[in-house]
């Protein structure tokens, strides 16, 4: 019997490994950013216009990474993932080695934005590519492992912040950026040109042709940005919180292991969900809980208790991340589900990240943070209308 991995096996084995490499990776840095800029003398507002820049750069370059992957099928994804990756590992020495300011800073995080946090829709379509090709690819339970990476690393960058100060953590954020390249060097290579699904239909089509014709998916983009926008600032500025209810660094990192581990269990149950409620179901109930998070946190004065309430991921951001790809592959045209995973990405971790963190930031500072909570908890609120809204018209298209 050989002990060669089998196609699929491979497939799912570096799938993995991107996934547990990327989001450990982006809690080396995403998770402690605000507190790296609060320590080099900036503002909770300041801060906010950071975070905010990097995912106002993601607007405008997943459309055209995505549009410009589905109109280039003979170069793989993995290529250009790879090099996003690798400009962004230089992006982030440059941020290491030197102190620039404000406009410095900015700069820095747009250019991260753009080549970093927002290559993630590639690691989605790389999946995806090898499903719709019948490859059986364990999407959500890879997304949870890479959410339990970000646990992992969430709580020993905590302890390694407190022994060796803040700026410590953007040295193994680098390593970690090294691990990613060589999984994503060793990830199969698909080729485009002879998938099925790429000879479906023919040409991709714009933005605004996908929106237009796709009125359930666009509205349940509008949920995940209200949703999202009710999150996003609760963890970008966790460290507001934690340090409002008593906490410290060594705190946050347990509270950010907390979060992020409870969303293993959420991905593997989003499967059983998935096939028993179907896909808008999941995403109802997922925007539902994460306009919960923001409400309960509000009413939570102790730091106990907001530990303790941290697992509510596992049902809000836990089942909307892998229910948000799905979503998004099930009422997109296949000519246009690599932009399709980037739209979703951009009115997501995009726009609300623009609009929640420049909200949140500028909030802190004027009315602390429990006013920031208060309007994560109505942004939530409209998200869930949205939601609605979205099932509605998928119904209603049903049956005309």
């Amino acid at each position: 019997m050989s002990g060669r991995l089998s196609p699929g096996g491979r497939v799912n084995a570096m799938y993995f490994l991107v996934q547990i490499w990327f989001w450990g990776m982006m809690a080396a840095f995403s998770g402690y950013q605000t507190a790296i800029v609060l320590e080099r003398g900036f503002s909770s507002g300041q801060a906010g216009v950071f975070i905010a820049l990097g995912c106002f750069a993601g607007i405008f370059s997943q459309p055209l990474l995505g549009a410009w992957a589905d109109r280039h099928p003979s170069v793989p994804l993995k290529a250009l993932f790879g090099g996003c990756i690798l400009l962004a590992l230089a992006v982030h020495g440059v941020f290491y080695f030197t102190r620039p300011g404000f406009f410095g800073t900015a700069l820095i995080f747009l250019a991260l934005g753009a080549v970093e946090t927002n290559s993630y829709p590639l690691i989605d379509a790389m999946a995806m590519q090898f499903l719709n090709a019948g490859v059986e690819v364990r999407y959500s339970l890879g997304r949870g492992l890479g959410a339990f990476a970000y646990a992992i690393v969430s709580v020993l960058a905590g302890q390694q912040v407190r022994r060796f100060g803040m700026e410590s953590v953007l040295v193994t954020h680098a390593g970690l950026v090294v691990l990613l390249l060589l999984s994503t060097a060793a990830f199969p290579r698909f080729s485009r040109t002879d998938a099925p699904a790429a000879r479906s239909t023919g040409r991709a089509h714009s933005a605004l042709y996908i929106l237009k014709n796709n009125p359930a998916f666009t509205a349940m983009l509008g949920a995940g940005f209200f949703g999202l926008t009710a999150i996003m600032p609760v963890v970008n500025f966790l460290v507001n919180i934690v340090n409002d209810r008593g906490g410290d660094s060594g705190t946050l990192g347990v509270a950010l292991f907390l979060m992020a581990a409870s969303e293993l269990p959420g991905a593997v149950l989003f499967q059983w969900l998935w096939k028993r409620a179907g896909i808008e179901r999941v995403m109802l109930a997922s925007v539902v809980f994460m306009a919960l998070k923001p409400l309960l946190f509000l009413l939570c004065g102790d730091l106990r208790l907001l530990l303790a309430l941290q697992p509510i991921q596992m049902l809000g951001y836990g089942l909307f991340t892998p229910g948000n790809v799905y979503f998004a592959n099930e009422n997109v045209p296949p000519e246009d589900r690599v932009q399709g995973q980037s739209l979703k990405m951009v009115a997501t971790n995009g726009l609300s990240g623009v609009v929640g963190n420049l909200l949140a930031g500028a909030v802190i500072d004027r009315g602390g943070v429990n006013a920031m909570l208060a309007v994560c908890a109505l942004c939530g609120a409209v998200g869930v209308a949205l939601a609605l809204f979205s099932i509605h018209l998928k119904k209603r298209r049903a049956f005309a």
